[in-house]
């Protein structure tokens, strides 16, 4: 045997060998610390499950009330605030109500998650650049990573239930929030800086004060892409136990049925929709007031 048929096989087994050592270490790992940490982000449960249940037990008129006066806050807009009633109303019609109040918790819960880990993170990175290329491979990993990989440690670590489905939504949700930030406070004018430093602003007063208000349109266009990539995770998440609109998708594509899958499908593409004319308006409203206050 040359060495051209041999060397794949060498490097093949020595491959299978350093995979199986490496899943008995993790399986080790999560065997002695994985009580530990599914108590941590215990908290996080109680609160999805609390707010949950508000939602599923308060009266679909004071739901869908709250949510098109919101949506009227965020965007000003008719339109948007018309086609969010009509959306809600059709999901209620079509029995997926308390499926789509389950999706909306969750990812209300997980965009909430990815605000508090990812703005600091994305703050750190404007103020360093050693921490900026030490975080841009990882987001670049994040979010090329096919979605289903993200599955695989985490079940192995803390098995099914919502709690490893919080996990992967906030991971598969959390880049853009961080790159918005970290970019949103990068192109704020230099100009502007020297002018609070002229006034004996400290750092603090700088990053709350100048920086954060003016960086905060392309904040807010991060939480978009955030809450548009927790619901993307969503169906995913429910081969693992989240519960909401992706468990009837997945049934329908299991079973077959077409109607069922279409209509959970839409009601996901309602709720994006809704989620991304809203924060989109609600963007552009911050960015003209900006510009008014500039002009």
């Amino acid at each position: 045997m040359d060495w051209l048929t041999e060397f794949p096989q060498i490097g093949g087994r020595n491959l299978r060998l350093m995979s199986r050592a490496i899943d008995q270490q993790y399986r080790t790992f999560s065997r002695a610390f994985g009580n530990d940490i599914e108590a941590f982000f215990r908290p996080l449960l109680d609160f999805l499950l609390w707010f949950e249940k508000l939602l599923l037990q308060t009266p679909w008129w004071i739901v869908i009330a709250v949510l098109v006066a919101i949506v009227w806050f965020a965007s000003r807009s008719k339109g948007i605030t018309a086609g969010t009633f009509i959306a809600l109303m059709l999901i209620g019609i079509f029995g997926m109500w308390e499926d789509t109040m389950r999706t909306l918790s969750i990812i209300v819960v997980c965009t909430l998650m990815s605000i508090v880990v990812g703005l600091p993170i994305g703050i750190l990175m404007s103020r360093s650049d050693k921490v900026q290329a030490v975080i841009n491979p990882i987001l670049d990993v994040m979010q090329t990573m096919p979605s289903f990989v993200y599955l695989i440690p985490i079940v192995m670590l803390l098995g099914i239930g919502l709690i490893p489905g919080l996990i992967v939504v906030v991971i598969y949700a959390m880049p853009p929030i961080i790159r918005l930030t970290n970019l949103g406070i990068r192109l704020v004018d230099k100009e502007v800086l020297e002018a609070a430093n002229a006034f004996g602003s400290s750092s603090w007063q700088r990053l709350t004060q100048v920086q954060l208000p003016l960086a905060l349109p392309t904040i807010m266009a991060g939480i978009n892409q955030t809450i548009m990539m927790a619901l993307a995770m969503v169906v995913v998440a429910s081969l693992i136990g989240v519960r909401g609109l992706g468990q009837p998708v997945l049934q329908a594509i299991t079973n077959q049925y077409f109607t069922q899958g279409v209509l959970n499908g839409m009601a996901i593409v309602a709720i994006a929709i809704i989620f991304d004319r809203a924060s989109q308006a609600y963007g552009k409203r911050l960015q003209r007031h900006r510009e008014a206050a500039h002009g």
